[in-house]
């Protein structure tokens, strides 16, 4: 489908620095490989981190929050699933243009190779 983000999109829209992906896997997970640039705020914590004052949230995470009306706020897990519920919190919190990169980490990883 045409709003199924791909691997390449995202590679090009990161190193353009358009794109602001979000991993929400475990930081256990994380350890083990991620994606350079994405930030990690485990699924468990999405609302929470989503409803942050602009500031306490760059305090937290060393990042800009994302602004509702950004066009690539992108989450992933490993395999789609977290990716996708933090995708409807996201959607649910007003930021309408958020999308799960279903394919996870596990489709990067296998795709590129680990970090």
């Amino acid at each position: 489908s045409a709003g199924r983000p791909t691997r390449h999109r995202y590679l090009r829209l990161l190193s353009r620095g358009e794109a602001r992906l979000f991993d929400v896997r475990s930081p256990e997970e994380v350890a083990e490989g991620r994606i350079a640039s994405s930030v990690n705020i485990p699924v468990a914590d999405v609302e929470e981190a989503l409803k942050l004052d602009p500031e306490t949230f760059k305090m937290k995470y060393g990042v800009d929050k994302p602004r509702l009306d950004d066009d690539h706020v992108v989450f992933h897990c490993q395999m789609g699933r977290r990716g996708g519920r933090a995708t409807e919190i996201a959607i649910a919190l007003g930021y309408a243009k958020a999308r799960n990169f279903s394919g996870g980490y596990k489709e990067w990883s296998e795709k590129e190779g680990k970090p």
